[in-house]
């Protein structure tokens, strides 16, 4: 209760807005007939108006009379076909970097060179049910080489309109750091680094948001403990299976407050929350023990006329007793990151990945791997609305560990990617 308290406080000193989160999918562009730069200036780039289709629970005004069957009752709809898509990626890759086992150091394989095709296989879904109710789902297989795997990433229902409040409510599987920028509609191959360090990425949980007008508020909870971990419990009675998505009753509460002035938008981002402690040899093992996390976060954004888009993101993060249970660990990441869409053949992204250790620096685990300096840049060329050819390289400006441990910048992450990104 005393962290949902001093959370709720934090909202009510910073009051600004979110962007509501969820990247469109081509079959949306199917059912309204639509061209895929009605949503994007650039496939997977949203444009205001994709933004805001999002923000609508993927509806039109017309949504009802475009691509669902006449059953003749009004409390009935249902999509006139599957409301489905694909997305896939393939990539040859050439890079630096050697394997490393954090134990015994490095292993002698590597590998400069790497076809890595398919990268992805995605099916993504969506579809509104009700005036006010919508579903999204997808779904990963054979994800960064793992043939047969299938890994369900956002899987919710929102609603968006409580008891005519005005309040939406989304339930289910999501990204928390989708509050501050999207992964999934990135232009780079290389990812916002600091949303997987800080774990804040996908977890289960419950979200709400509120337009005020100038100003937006969302605010949620999740298990905080991601969704890879199941665990299986005793129930009562006679073979009773059950199983649960999270062994504790410990929620993460989360939320941002931001808002947009003069096309510059801007918010405060926060999550206070338990995590277990880092155990075993360098720290690679998941302890017992509950401890403290705590991030603060800034984001600011804006575009000139959709054409260059720039963004950033400040993230300062606290793992309370993470690894000794007496002492605070502090650790700040973020980045930064420009888009300019050339024409619809061409366009260009440059992205800065930052993170300082700090605390867990000379600490002989791998969270000395927090650290990262990189720099990216794409060029991407698209033969179709939804197909294009990705040329990046990435730049890693860290030098090379030279202690005598195995857990920090053991290997360089320079590398020079070719490949193709489609949707369909």
């Amino acid at each position: 209760m005393r962290k949902i308290i001093i959370f709720t406080l934090f909202f009510i000193i910073f009051v600004f807005t979110f962007s509501k989160s969820a990247d469109a999918i081509p079959a949306f562009a199917r059912k309204y007939e639509l061209s895929c730069e009605t949503c994007h200036v650039a496939f997977p780039r949203l444009n205001s108006f994709g933004e805001q289709f999002a923000a609508d629970n993927f509806r039109l005004d017309d949504w009802r009379e475009m691509g669902t069957i006449k059953t003749g009752d009004d409390r009935l709809v249902l999509p006139d076909s599957a409301p489905i898509a694909f997305r896939t990626q393939a990539y040859v890759q050439a890079r630096q970097g050697e394997e490393v086992d954090p134990i015994t150091g490095p292993t002698g394989n590597e590998s400069n060179f790497d076809f890595q095709s398919p990268y992805l296989i995605k099916l993504l879904a969506g579809a509104p049910l009700s005036e006010h109710i919508t579903f999204y789902f997808y779904a990963i297989y054979a994800e960064k080489g793992g043939n047969g795997d299938v890994v369900v990433e956002d899987a919710w229902f929102r609603h968006d309109d409580l008891f005519g409040t005005g309040i939406g409510m989304m339930l289910g599987q999501f990204q928390v750091s989708d509050l501050m920028f999207l992964r999934e509609t990135r232009l780079n191959f290389q990812d916002f680094m600091v949303y997987r360090m800080a774990g804040i990425t996908y977890d289960r949980g419950l979200l709400f948001d509120r337009d005020f007008g100038l100003f937006d508020l969302s605010i949620g909870a999740v298990n905080g403990n991601g969704v890879s971990a199941n665990f299986d419990i005793n129930s009562p009675g006679f073979r009773r299976p059950d199983n649960m998505f999270d062994n504790d009753s410990d929620k993460s509460i989360f939320g941002r407050v931001g808002t947009e002035v003069g096309g510059v938008s801007a918010g405060f981002f926060g999550l206070t929350g338990d995590q277990k402690n880092a155990t075993g040899t360098a720290g690679s093992g998941t302890g017992t023990r509950d401890t403290e996390k705590l991030i603060l976060g800034f984001d600011i954004s804006g575009d000139f006329n959709e054409k260059i888009y720039w963004y950033l993101q400040g993230l300062w993060n606290r793992w309370d007793g993470f690894l000794d249970e007496n002492r605070e660990y502090d650790w700040f990441g973020g980045f930064a990151g420009v888009d300019y869409i050339h024409n619809d053949f061409w366009a260009f992204s440059l992205l800065y990945n930052f993170a300082d250790a700090n605390d867990f620096d000379g600490t002989s685990t791998i969270y000395e791997g927090i650290d990262i300096n990189t720099i990216t840049t794409s060029i991407s060329f698209y033969f179709m609305r939804n197909v294009k050819v990705v040329l990046e390289g990435n730049l890693d400006l860290i030098k090379k560990d030279n202690d005598t441990d195995f857990v920090g910048h053991e290997s360089k992450e320079s590398y020079i990617l070719l490949g193709f990104d489609a949707a369909f």
